[in-house]
């Protein structure tokens, strides 16, 4: 099993032996818990909790519907003819004979005998569901084994599409780092000016300007949220390598990256720094939805 894997796909399988044929058709679709729905012939019911084992060996999550169909004289059942209880009754009906002086007919008395209750009886052949579960196995397994194809493959077209956009998130974390400096002097300025121009003229404390202008900077610092983007960053790309179900911790840690770029924007409140903001919220929000589909 390669992964990731998407939770979207469909799979076909067959099985045919000397007197029927199985079908299975296997659809799946995102879902946050596993949830395996099956439709079939209710004489089969026994098999279900089989199916939903094998079933979950291929699917950590995902709604699953299996629709399982049989052709032929599979559950159509059989004769069989109780022969000890039909010599006992021809020996009943020979004595009779005997004792009221009556004629024989062997074609007579084959028909009477065939009427009698349980001489002959139809046997359900699904009473061996053994046999039947290593048919219907081949079937599901052909199911599974194709619609894990499809899956496999959707799973790494998405894998490159999110590894893309964690590139261009990167690449935006990296912009808004480099101007982090530029955009905190251009605000100390500012905050002079401002003072200058409340104060009217009055010389300001210098020792005061500098705590002013130190609780401004602390207050704008990003440092912290970069640094945990990038964490996150190289984190999400870690899990893709990964060759198990991820779907999950990435979605979490999509959410984390939302968190800390809200942040980010909230703090430095630059009208430059909240377009490329909204640009890597649209990013991260396009992920999600893609990560959401991932088992």
């Amino acid at each position: 099993m390669m992964f990731p894997l998407s939770m979207t796909g469909f799979g076909r399988g067959e099985w045919t032996g000397d007197e029927q044929t199985w079908t299975v058709e296997l659809r799946s679709v995102n879902h946050r818990f596993r949830d395996i729905r099956i439709k079939m012939d209710p004489r089969f019911a026994s098999l279900e909790d089989r199916i939903k084992k094998e079933i979950s060996r291929f699917f950590s999550r995902g709604h699953v519907d299996v629709s399982i169909s049989v052709s032929g004289e599979q559950g159509s059942g059989r004769l069989s003819v109780n022969v000890p209880l039909a010599l006992q009754y021809k020996k009943s009906l020979q004595t009779l004979c005997h004792e009221l002086n009556l004629t024989s007919d062997s074609s007579q008395t084959l028909d009477l005998i065939s009427t009698f209750r349980d001489v002959i009886v139809a046997v359900d052949r699904q009473d061996d569901q053994d046999e039947i579960w290593l048919q219907l196995r081949q079937a599901l397994a052909g199911a599974l084994k194709s619609s894990q194809a499809m899956r496999q493959v959707e799973g790494e077209n998405m894998k490159k599409d999110l590894l893309h956009r964690l590139e261009l998130i990167s690449a935006t974390i990296e912009e808004v780092e480099q101007v982090f400096p530029e955009l905190v002097a251009k605000k100390e300025q500012l905050l002079k000016k401002r003072l200058d121009k409340l104060l009217g003229g009055i010389e300001l404390d210098p020792m005061r300007l500098s705590q002013e202008v130190a609780l401004m900077a602390d207050k704008s610092d990003v440092t912290e949220e970069i640094v945990r983007l990038k964490s996150h960053i190289q984190q999400f790309g870690d899990f893709l390598d990964l060759d198990e179900a991820v779907g999950r911790r990435l979605d979490f840690l999509l959410q984390e990256f939302l968190r800390e770029v809200n942040t980010l924007a909230s703090k430095i409140n630059d009208a430059s720094i909240a377009h490329q903001t909204v640009s890597l919220k649209n990013e991260i929000e396009k992920m999600r939805e893609q990560v959401q589909n991932l088992e």
